[in-house]
């Protein structure tokens, strides 16, 4: 059996579009891939995230946002990095050294989303379904069936 090929999900603050594009490839992808996520700056994950996911089956509430840092200290290894940092702010986004390949896959940013409640989570479930239909390409084009 082959090992299985790292991929780490990386924005700002580690609270909603890199933890839903773990969740998604961690589901997706199968024992083919393994998905982490991390920020510079981490912040808890945002809770309209927990909701919008939990509402297509994805129970994000016991995710922890990790630091950038604390997995290059540990010299964790990945085939992939996919930064998924809004354009605009791209320049904040880390860089993760030693990477075979990085991707850019530009979201807004959920804790910038404006509006009242409703506004905020039908935009959010919009990202959330982007992220999602980005993940399952991106598996179509590198799974090795």
């Amino acid at each position: 059996m082959s090992q299985s090929r790292r991929v780490l999900f990386v924005c700002i603050h580690n609270s909603g579009r890199s933890q839903m594009a773990e969740a998604f490839l961690n589901e997706l992808g199968g024992p083919e891939f393994v998905a982490e996520s991390a920020g510079v700056d981490p912040y808890p994950v945002n809770p309209e995230v927990i909701q919008v996911m939990e509402e297509i089956g994805y129970d994000l509430s016991g995710a922890e946002s990790d630091n950038l840092v604390d997995f290059f200290r540990e010299g964790r290894l990945y085939e992939q990095v996919i930064y998924v940092c809004e354009r605009g702010t791209e320049q904040d986004c880390p860089l993760f050294p030693g990477v075979r390949q990085t991707l850019h896959w530009p979201y807004p940013d959920p804790a910038a989303l404006s509006g009242d409640e409703a506004e905020r989570l039908e935009a959010l479930r919009g990202i959330r379904d982007r992220i999602r239909e980005r993940v399952e390409e991106w598996l179509a084009a590198n799974s090795s069936d």
